[in-house]
């Protein structure tokens, strides 16, 4: 287990926690996308600015994404070129969810989050709030 890696997903964990979304947004990598899929095989991406108009929103609201992470378990990370992958597992209201959290590596340092690829029981929720804020955007 990169011990790096997991102190840096501590960091990010952290942050969204804390709804510090200066600390997110920094976190975040410009080209940033949150891919996820459930049981029935719906996916979705979500980008950057998705990301962050939603967190902006919960934060404006005074909402938080979450109470704890005392169910957050690593699995295992992997390092591979100039990236870093660090595998989580958690109980999202009960219901397992898994994680493929991609870091870039650059200046001697986990520096930005690129992809998380999520797995979860049904993301059918999710998809149309995502539609129905695309559809309003454009």
């Amino acid at each position: 287990m990169d011990q790096s890696l997991v102190e840096r997903m501590w960091e990010y964990l952290n942050a969204g926690l804390a709804m510090d979304v200066e600390a997110l947004d920094a976190l975040y990598d410009p080209d940033f996308e949150n891919i996820r899929c459930d049981e029935a095989g719906q996916v979705v991406t979500l980008t950057k600015d998705e990301f962050m108009a939603h967190f902006r929103a919960l934060r404006d609201q005074g909402q938080r994404v979450g109470e704890t992470v005392d169910d957050v378990r690593f699995l295992a990370t992997t390092v591979y070129g100039g990236q870093g992958s660090i595998l989580m597992h958690r109980l999202e209201e009960g219901v397992p969810a898994r994680y493929n959290f991609v870091w870039r590596w650059e200046d001697g340092r986990w520096a930005t989050l690129v992809r998380e690829f999520t797995f979860e029981r049904d993301i059918t929720p999710l998809i149309q709030m995502v539609q129905a804020a695309r559809a309003a955007a454009s």
